[in-house]
């Protein structure tokens, strides 16, 4: 008997874009004016305007458009990819463990449990990089890393999505210093830049409390019987691949390969990040801007 099988992600895209298409024929057309003295915005209807053979050039405009995003993720993908298959990351996840495990000798340490502990400051780490710089589709790249190591803590894929996906999705939700979020729409709406930081920081707080609670009851269910995963079958593949590190622990074929593959990622991550100005000098990262959110309205 066949299973089953869920729709190609491509095929799931393609049909998102035929609805919108087809939208485009009987939803009227809008759009939102600022006025002249910027204090006021208002909604005016527009020509529509139906969508036909536009449906076949969305995928390339969409790339086009978010070509920063997806060259990121796959530089970064690449990279991590790289040191899978060089066993770099098995290597990395074991040890790192190893160290771990050998903390809850102490009483409060073992009490309260290094995984909680280490999942807990995964989560709170990824929430605060969407709370204040806006991480969202960036940390596709990562979670290839924090699968296997979930994985490996005798969790599920789900709960490695958690940690790295959703914790900064929940940060992006509950931002406090976000600029493209709460920096754009206030100098838009007119208030003072990063007005309300205490407010927001206090949501952020209670959606991150919120979140690991969830993720850890949930982790701990699926510790005590895998098998109540969803992904239990799917996951095999990590549980092959990084094996727990209670178990035997496999034999590394060149013990030199991990370091020199993270180093040679890691300069070439460094390479991509490198800016040259006009005037010779050299910055990391994009260019920045003052924003005098510190200085009273």
């Amino acid at each position: 008997m066949n299973k089953r099988r869920f729709p190609d992600t491509y095929l799931i895209i393609f049909t998102i874009i035929l609805i919108c298409a087809a939208a485009t024929w009987f939803v009227p057309g809008g759009e939102y004016v600022r006025s002249d003295d910027g204090t006021a915005v208002t909604f005016r209807e527009v020509p529509s305007q139906p969508q036909t053979w536009q449906v076949f050039s969305a995928f390339l405009s969409g790339f086009t458009r978010q070509a920063p995003i997806i060259i990121f993720v796959l530089i970064i993908g690449g990279a991590f990819w790289i040191m899978n298959g060089t066993r770099a990351m098995e290597t990395g996840i074991r040890n790192f463990l190893n160290k771990a495990k050998s903390l809850e000798r102490h009483g409060w340490l073992g009490r309260i449990g290094m995984d909680n502990i280490i999942m807990t400051l995964i989560m709170l780490l990824f929430s605060l990089f969407g709370a204040v710089f806006g991480m969202s589709e960036e940390t596709i790249a990562f979670v290839v890393l924090f699968i296997p190591l979930a994985v490996s803590m005798g969790y599920d894929s789900i709960t490695g999505v958690c940690l790295v996906y959703v914790a900064a999705h929940v940060g992006f939700t509950g931002a406090f210093l976000n600029p493209f979020t709460i920096g754009i729409a206030q100098d838009m709406a007119g208030l003072p830049l990063f007005s309300g930081l205490g407010y927001r920081f206090i949501c952020w707080c209670l959606l991150n409390i919120i979140l690991i609670t969830f993720v850890l009851r949930y982790a701990s269910k699926i510790r005590k019987n895998p098998r109540l995963s969803v992904m239990y079958e799917a996951d095999s593949y990590w549980r092959e691949k990084v094996p727990a590190p209670d178990g035997e622990a496999s034999v590394t074929p060149n013990r030199r390969a991990p370091l020199t593959s993270f180093i040679l990622c890691l300069t070439a991550i460094l390479a991509f990040t490198v800016r040259y100005s006009p005037d010779c000098t050299v910055t990391l990262g994009p260019a920045t801007r003052s924003v005098p959110w510190l200085l009273p309205a």
